[in-house]
């Protein structure tokens, strides 16, 4: 939350949409065919992780486009207004990021990963066994261009 007076740089404004934000919305595209799903997704200042399952339709997108939209939304509050129906509107805080997705594949990375996606929905500290890790792909996604748009 930001105090009274207090000035946030840019980049401030858009972690803080990117952590408070419960999901994401993931769009992928292939062959002029876009894809978009809500989605899950960890943050540590600088990448995302997401999981998936071994196969899927998402996993066979990443491998043949690995560039990627996401978009985060927070303090989303519905305006309405008593009188007209085109005065209705929404606040809110929102950030799209463009970047590209690759998959981790060692042990380790993979189960830095999964903490990145776990802290930002629990604050306990999670074992991950080694099967769960083989079951699991995990992705990290590098931001190329981020976006913050604000209507409060």
């Amino acid at each position: 939350m930001v105090e009274k007076g207090q000035k946030l740089t840019e980049r401030e404004l858009q972690d803080g949409v990117i952590k408070q934000a419960a999901y994401c919305h993931l769009s992928c595209s292939l062959d002029d065919q876009p894809y978009l799903i809500p989605i899950s997704y960890g943050y540590d200042g600088k990448f995302l992780y997401i999981h998936t399952a071994l196969r899927g339709k998402k996993v066979d997108i990443f491998h043949l486009n690995p560039q990627v939209c996401l978009a985060f939304e927070s303090q989303v509050t519905l305006n309405p207004d008593p009188d007209l129906a085109c005065k209705w509107s929404f606040s809110y805080q929102s950030v799209i990021l463009e970047g590209s997705i690759s998959e981790l594949t060692s042990p380790a990375d993979k189960v830095y990963g999964l903490e990145q996606v776990m802290a930002h929905y629990s604050p306990s500290d999670w074992q991950f066994p080694p099967e769960m890790i083989r079951q699991t792909r995990i992705w990290k996604i590098t931001p190329e261009h981020i976006y913050f748009k604000s209507s409060q």
